[in-house]
């Protein structure tokens, strides 16, 4: 597959995987580190193992300074910027217990990792336009194709070439489709921290230990025609 090509502002990574063992994606962890830990746990990963994040490592949950220096000391874990990394960066939002060099590190992450036919970012993709004419905002905040949380979103309608590994909207369950995987299955609001086994092409969840903070019903997201493969 053709590397993708996105605007020069856009920083992005493109990853060779056949140099790791497994290959997992994994949904918005947003500070739950006990619960990613039982995570990798469940999925018995090695150093010999890649993991790749959606985005929103930190904020909303109990300890995102764990979750971040969790990420940054392992050399098979990558991860793009999310728009709660991307709030912290242009000061919008705060938090006390990271660093200046915690800031200066997620300021180093990519917007958008790619490998073969595959492509993550945070929120998502505009079918209606070329990947060089989406900005950081597009990729990390992108849902509806009107407006909030008003159908159709962008993968009930995108149609390639890349299969996009999206997080960002809170998701009862996973998008399975054949050009979009969606992974924000809403740890932090109580329901499951997902991850993707890219090279089995299954999932595999864990329930979180406590629910950190409420979600209206409005804002949870069930997809259309979805098929969870068993863990």
């Amino acid at each position: 597959m053709t590397e993708p090509q996105f605007a020069a502002a856009v920083d992005h990574e493109h990853l060779d995987v056949s140099e790791w063992d497994d290959v997992y994606v994994v949904g918005d962890v947003h500070g739950c580190r006990a619960d990613l830990e039982r995570l990798l746990r469940k999925l018995e990963v090695t150093d010999d193992d890649l993991v790749a994040f959606v985005g929103d490592l930190v904020r909303k949950g109990p300890d995102s300074k764990g979750v971040l220096d969790l990420v940054r000391e392992s050399a098979n874990m990558v991860t793009v910027r999310g728009n709660n990394e991307e709030k912290l960066l242009r000061g919008s939002k705060s938090l006390a217990a990271l660093t200046d060099e915690d800031l200066e590190w997620i300021a180093d992450q990519p917007v958008a990792l790619s490998w073969e036919d595959t492509l993550v970012v945070h929120g998502g993709v505009d079918p209606r336009k070329s990947l060089a004419d989406h900005d950081v905002d597009d990729l990390q905040n992108f849902r509806s194709l009107s407006s909030g949380y008003e159908r159709p979103f962008w993968w009930e309608v995108y149609e390639g070439p890349d299969r996009v590994f999206f997080g960002h909207t809170p998701l009862a369950a996973p998008v399975v489709r054949e050009h979009a995987v969606g992974l924000d299955t809403g740890c932090v609001y109580g329901n499951e921290l997902t991850a993707y086994d890219w090279r089995n092409d299954e999932f595999v969840t864990v329930c979180p230990e406590e629910t950190v903070q409420s979600r209206k019903e409005s804002k949870w997201v069930r997809p259309q025609q979805t098929t969870i493969a068993a863990d």
